[in-house]
């Protein structure tokens, strides 16, 4: 078990708005290399969002309902993990359902590719509920297993490089912690990192070539880094008290966006745009979903 160190504020580049945006709740940011696009979505407004940085280009579609995550597929097209399941997409726009599941008061939240192309896809309850959410990896026939029940707002998951560790974060316990991957399920749940209070709660992650976890700090307006022995090794504040996720894009991979929200305060002029921090560090290539 390793605990957070103070760490430092290191050098680093300015954030800069990638697109101005009024997201209720921008969360999700996704590299999709084989388009050259950023992905994003804005749960409580049902859109995914698309922004080519190359020239500017902006796209936006509707779910209609509240949608969690959405990641590439391998054969084009897109999965998305929705208020009442996880769905499928096509390249040339049909909607089907891979895993429909309805519960009352219960939405998908933050969602992520493992190395295998499985999907694991968070759920949470729309008043927080303790235990009323869960991590559940969903293959690419659809076959659904639960691996975390009983957390309450699933939210960023990530793998290292070699595939050995996962790393995940249930917001309200202030943790980032870090499991061992043995097959298809998950292990040994132990504390990579504690946000200490005042700091903020951890929602969306990444993780870079080096195995560093960064981490956007809701209600902590900053991105941190941590290594892959728990140690804080950098800070990077931003203008918005509210980030939600972050994720490496651009040809090379070494551009941190960030999606934010404006939902539940006064928001900042930014609040709610999609941030890039340039040559922030060098990330993973991301696999899309196999379904």
């Amino acid at each position: 078990m390793s605990t957070e160190t103070p760490g430092r504020t290191a050098r680093h580049p300015r954030p800069e708005v990638a697109v101005r945006e009024t997201a209720e709740l921008g969360e999700g940011p996704t590299w999709d290399p084989a388009t050259g696009r950023l992905i994003w979505i804005d749960i409580l407004s049902s859109r995914v969002h698309g922004y080519d940085p190359a020239t500017g280009r902006r796209t936006v579609f509707t779910t209609g309902q509240h949608v969690g995550a959405v990641k590439p597929r391998a054969g084009g097209g897109l999965v998305l993990n929705l208020r009442d399941g996880v769905a499928l997409l096509s390249p040339e726009g049909a909607f089907s359902w891979l895993h429909h599941d309805p519960v009352p008061n219960r939405r998908g939240n933050d969602a992520a590719v493992a190395p295998d192309g499985s999907l694991w896809a968070g759920t949470m309850t729309y008043d927080e509920t303790p235990g009323g959410g869960s991590l559940t990896r969903i293959a690419p026939d659809g076959t659904a297993v639960e691996v975390l029940p009983d957390s309450t707002v699933s939210n960023g998951t990530g793998w290292s490089p070699d595939g050995r560790l996962m790393y995940y974060a249930d917001s309200p316990t202030r943790r980032v912690d870090v499991f061992d991957v043995v097959g298809q399920d998950v292990r040994g749940r132990r504390t990579l990192a504690e946000i200490e209070d005042g700091a903020g709660y951890p929602d969306g992650l990444c993780v870079d070539a080096d195995g560093c976890v960064w981490v956007a700090l809701w209600d902590g307006g900053a991105i941190r880094r941590y290594t892959p022995d728990g140690r804080l090794d950098r800070t990077l504040p931003l203008p918005v008290r509210r980030p939600t996720a972050c994720a490496f894009g651009g040809p090379d991979l070494t551009d941190l966006y960030i999606t934010t929200a404006r939902v539940g305060h006064r928001p900042h002029p930014l609040a709610g745009s999609l941030l890039v921090l340039p040559d922030a560090g060098q990330g993973l290539p991301q696999p899309p979903f196999a379904g």
